[in-house]
């Protein structure tokens, strides 16, 4: 798991352009949005079309666990490694 979660924070700083950020800046629970790194609405679009192109995984954007889902790096790996598994 550890190794999809490394996968997910460089795809989150690919994909966002966050070049001012290192894999080791990120933390595997800290939040996504908010006080957390900083993530907005745009950057949701954006990083779940970088999901849906790496791991062939949507997460539609009206599925009310959408926001669980894009918490943090873990619950995105939960979210992938479990669909994936399905």
């Amino acid at each position: 798991m550890e190794q999809l979660h490394t996968e997910l924070k460089t795809l989150i700083i690919n994909s966002l352009n966050l070049e001012d950020l290192s894999v080791d800046d990120i933390g595997s629970n800290d939040s996504l949005f908010n006080d957390g790194l900083g993530l907005d609405s745009i950057d949701a679009l954006e990083l779940g079309l970088a999901i849906k192109k790496r791991y062939s995984i949507t997460i539609d954007a009206d599925d009310t666990d959408a926001r669980r889902h894009f918490a943090s790096v873990a619950s995105l790996a939960d979210f992938i490694s479990t669909t994936q598994a399905a």
